[in-house]
């Protein structure tokens, strides 16, 4: 004690003794253990809390002055008998701390929380996602809810020989100012129970970093006391109950950006804004990366951010780069993959062969010859170790660490080894897309009885889910198998995706698909199937990619290879496609000519789909010109040629077609201002539109529909569908959203500009 200040042990003493209280009396009257308030009167511990000198004060009865003199002993034990270990202690490295916005909101809250009762936070991540700094910018700012201390420990996860609880134990109990008596007299066996009972009336900061497991953390976390409990680790520590979680990914674009402008210098960034987009992109946005590119630049004047970028670009050098002195990304990747099993580092490696950014548990059997479940084990051991991320039922490789296992992949794999897995993935995936594709396709629908494939696509919705979560692995597949001259396979694959392509429109590589269908065709010289992939590319181009006046020289070659050919339905469906075209531009006699020869054709050819969209066609021509009658005349007889060929239209493209009719309907009865009947017939095409999972005609349903709603004069429900169209996400049509956009601001508009252009 200094300055004339009277331990605070002293004062309890002599106030229980005044009331000739034993310790056990106080102890009942305070429900402070004998344990406790016997290390207080010794000054074994640092002064209490507020809240257990309250306890105290009302278990010894004590007056205003008494308990003001209990209080005031309390506060100069705290500022001056002991020392706590101060956040300022930590590490440097947390001053240009960038983002993360979300995880110290809520660091912060949980911080609060523990002001009651201990609380755990978990933060795991992959290598370099700077968990450690995150600890430390978040504990610098709730340090003072914690004014008994502030402590880091590495727990060295990540070593051949990490700390054992017991040695982490002594190591925090010495840094409180536990008694080296106390610690001796404790022993082994009693060193948890001491632990417990001096964190237990404290408000503390305790930082775990670089956990290795669960074992080696659980006895380190307090049961009783205000202790905010941050615990580190690469692993996600599953195994922890009664915690909170945070995953740490890569840092967003423009935080990535601001934290290597930080590091490299405003001038610099300013100078070179392109530049600095492209290194925190090729940084995969990874906040060790982001560190290790900023720090050579900041010491290197001389350099251009755009050299770098360049150097950053070329994949099989770029972690090589990706070093600056002692620093280098690969090395803290090595610490994990040490770590794994044989097994889970095999894994590890060949998914550096998905060509695509994520991949599911069949992918991996397939690339391992292992069945799903014991994959899917695999993967999870990987997302355990922090090498894997998850998004749904997809694991995904950060950038930097697919590039990695590729490295690991080139020296640990046989190069024909690795070959064979490749293929073998390419096989299996443009296989299933081929079976996939079938559910929509006229005189197929469900896999053959003999088909055993390793997903399950016993419905037509869980193949669109399939082909749409493995669209970039199939689509590489499909182009490997063009650049090797697997023609029939490129043919074989765009026939089996014509149909389900209309419920992925705005997907954007349609044309490419039927492209190289195209050209694989005539490699086969086969002009018939030239002519189908001409058509559907013609498609591709006029609806997917809204080019109608440049898809007219597709279906005029599509004419050609038809004529070729001697096929008849091709050479309808080539004028299907133009009278579509011509429609669309506006340029109804041609449209009309064109969509009246396809009728021709499909009927020679006895083609009651192809018949069935002449139909529908025509009806479209009429809604176009602005003949509104006999547009829903035509629509009439569309239904009605359902009805009539129930038993022999795909249901598919029943759907479809019936989506189209009532559409249509709807917007030649708006043409008329019959509000009420547009409303209901838009209203039965969005209902089929639901059922099936077509979120890019669901969007054109929406804007249509609330058009009619609003001419109704029923207008939140109309804003109801505006909103439901802005919210369908990616997979919408992106016209028909910001147009949703658009009519939402003048909705929300004063009265005055709601008119306005």
């Amino acid at each position: 004690m200094t300055g004339g200040q009277v331990a605070f042990g002293a004062v309890l003493r002599e106030l229980r003794l005044a009331r000739s209280l034993t310790i056990e009396g106080l102890s009942e009257t305070s429900g402070i253990s004998v344990r406790g308030i016997g290390d207080l009167e010794r000054d074994r511990r640092a002064a209490p809390q507020r809240r257990t000198v309250a306890a105290l004060a009302d278990g010894l009865a004590l007056g205003e002055p008494e308990r003001e003199r209990l209080l005031a002993a309390a506060r100069s034990g705290r500022s001056s008998s002991y020392r706590p270990v101060g956040v300022r202690s930590f590490p440097r490295g947390v001053d240009d701390f960038t983002g993360r916005h979300r995880e110290l909101a809520l660091l912060a809250g949980w911080a609060g929380e523990a002001q009651a009762h201990p609380v755990v936070v978990a933060v795991s991540g992959s290598p370099g996602a700077g968990k450690t700094t995150l600890a430390l910018h978040a504990a610098r700012r709730v340090a003072d809810g914690f004014p008994d201390g502030q402590l880091l420990v590495d727990l060295r996860g990540t070593h051949d020989s990490p700390p054992e609880p017991a040695e982490v134990v002594v190591t925090v109990l010495k840094a409180l100012g536990t008694p080296d008596r106390e610690l001796s007299k404790a022993g082994p066996r009693g060193l948890a129970a001491l632990y417990r009972h001096v964190l237990a009336d404290r408000r503390l900061l305790l930082v775990l970093d670089n956990a290795r497991d669960e074992a080696q953390v659980r006895p380190l976390l307090p049961g009783a006391g205000g202790v905010l409990t941050v615990v580190t680790s690469r692993r996600m520590l599953t195994g922890l109950e009664g915690v909170h979680r945070l995953w740490l990914g890569q840092l967003g674009p423009e935080d990535a950006a601001s934290l290597l402008a930080g590091i490299v210098g405003p001038g610099r960034a300013a100078a070179e804004p392109d530049a600095l987009v492209d290194v925190a992109h090729r940084c995969g946005y990874l906040p060790l990366a982001l560190r290790v590119a900023g720090n050579w630049l900041a010491t290197r004047t001389g350099w251009t951010v755009r050299r770098l970028a360049e150097r950053l670009a070329q994949e099989e050098r770029r972690l090589d780069v990706l070093s600056a002195g002692d620093v280098r990304v690969a090395a803290a990747f090595d610490l994990s993959y040490r770590q794994l099993t044989p097994e889970a580092a095999r894994v590890f490696r060949l998914l550096a062969l998905v060509p695509g950014p994520d991949a599911s548990a069949a992918c991996a059997a397939v690339l391992t010859g292992h069945d799903v479940f014991d994959a899917e084990d695999t993967l999870e051991e990987l997302v355990e170790a922090g090498l894997l991320g998850t998004e749904g039922s997809r694991y995904r490789l950060h950038d930097l660490l697919q590039l990695y296992a590729r490295a690991r992949l080139a020296e640990h794999e046989p190069v024909g080894d690795a070959e064979r897995s490749k293929e073998d993935l390419y096989r299996w995936l443009l296989e299933t897309a081929v079976t996939a594709g079938r559910w929509y396709e006229p005189d197929h629908g469900a896999p053959p009885a003999a088909w055993r494939g390793i997903v399950d696509l016993s419905s037509a919705e869980q193949a669109r889910e399939w082909l749409q979560s493995e669209g970039t692995n199939w689509l590489t597949a499909l182009r490997a198998a063009s650049a090797a001259g697997r023609h029939t396979t490129v043919v074989e694959v765009a026939e089996a995706l014509h149909w389900f392509s209309d419920q992925w429109i705005f997907w954007g590589h349609w044309a490419e698909v039927f492209g190289l269908a195209v050209e694989a065709a005539r490699a086969r010289e086969d002009p018939s199937a030239e002519a189908t992939q001409l058509n559907y590319l013609a498609w591709a181009v006029l609806l997917c990619e809204a080019r109608p006046r440049d898809s007219l020289a597709h279906s005029a070659a599509a004419l050609a290879a038809a004529g070729r050919a001697g096929d008849l339905v091709q050479q309808a469906w080539s004028h299907q496609y133009s009278g579509w075209a011509h429609r669309l531009l506006g340029e109804a006699d041609e449209a009309f000519a064109h969509v009246d020869a396809a009728a021709g054709l499909f009927a020679r050819a006895g083609d009651v789909h192809g018949l069935l969209q002449t139909t529908f066609n025509r009806a479209l021509m009429f809604e176009g010109a602005g003949r509104a009658e006999e547009a829903i005349e035509a629509f009439r007889e569309t239904l009605h040629a359902l009805e009539e060929n129930a038993d022999r239209i795909e249901p598919h493209v029943a759907s479809m077609t019936r989506l189209g009719a009532y559409g249509g309907m709807g917007t030649a009865l708006s043409r008329l201002e019959r509000w009420d009947e547009a409303v209901a017939h838009f209203g039965r095409a969005l209902g089929i539109c639901r059922e099936m999972g077509n979120t890019a005609l669901e969007s054109r349903e929406l804007t249509e529909l609330s058009a009619a709603l609003l001419a109704a004069g029923r207008v939140e429900e109309a804003r109801a569908c505006l909103v439901s169209c802005v919210r369908l996400g990616p997979d919408a049509d992106p016209q028909r959203v910001t147009m949703a956009r658009e009519r939402l601001m003048l909705l929300d508009a004063p009265d005055d500009r709601r008119d306005g252009p």
